[in-house]
């Protein structure tokens, strides 16, 4: 068998082969992957879900929709119903403020502005120190740490920003990016509910108008 002559003809001949061969390893990969971890993920969402909301018998996920909120960002939201009344919305945040890049959430709100709980579904922050969330911002027994059960407003903020809320100890800055994805969420809250008010009035004007 006659050896191949070492020259750039060659070298770009082999590289090229390589190559395919292994995007058609990472394609095939993917495939096999893709599906197992979109379900894991549906999986985690929905049991974030039922952790944030009051009690519900509909199925959220079916029904979520997205919430354009004022950065020119979309949130989704799932909303939570109880033989077709709504009884809370599940909004899924996020924020790239975090100390080691995106954070996101899971935020239930009941038809009050209240919050009902929280899940954190993503982060990458330190472990011991921002990896505490979970845990922080839900202590009853530290009322100026806890955000469950608080009715949410724009103006909540940690205590070094002027706000009541204590930062995770050492993670400042991941606890501001925790309240700017719970700030987001109340942004898409407030807008969902701005446009139910609206359809409702409009119901209202057109049962008038057929009396």
């Amino acid at each position: 068998m006659k050896k191949l002559e070492s020259s750039f003809k060659n070298m770009v001949i082999s590289l090229t082969s390589i190559s395919i061969v292994l995007a058609g390893l990472l394609a095939f990969v993917y495939m096999k992957t893709k599906e197992p971890i979109a379900q894991a993920e549906r999986q985690k969402q929905e049991s974030a879900i039922r952790v944030v909301v009051p009690e519900f018998n509909n199925n959220p996920t079916e029904e979520k929709f997205k919430v354009e909120i004022a950065d020119g960002d979309s949130l989704t939201v799932f909303p939570a119903k109880q033989d077709e009344k709504t009884v809370g919305f599940a909004i899924e945040a996020n924020t790239q403020k975090g100390f080691s890049g995106e954070i996101k959430i899971m935020v239930g709100f009941d038809n009050d502005g209240v919050i009902k709980n929280f899940s954190v579904l993503k982060h990458a922050e330190t472990p011991g120190l921002g990896a505490k969330m979970q845990e922080w911002f839900s202590n009853t027994e530290r009322p100026n740490q806890n955000v469950i059960n608080r009715k949410w407003n724009s103006d909540i903020k940690v205590k070094k920003d002027g706000g009541e809320i204590d930062a995770i100890t050492a993670a400042t800055i991941t606890s501001r990016a925790f309240i700017d994805a719970f700030n987001r969420a109340y942004a898409a809250y407030n807008k969902v509910m701005e446009t139910e008010s609206q359809e409702q009035e409009i119901a209202d004007e057109q049962n008038q108008d057929l009396n």
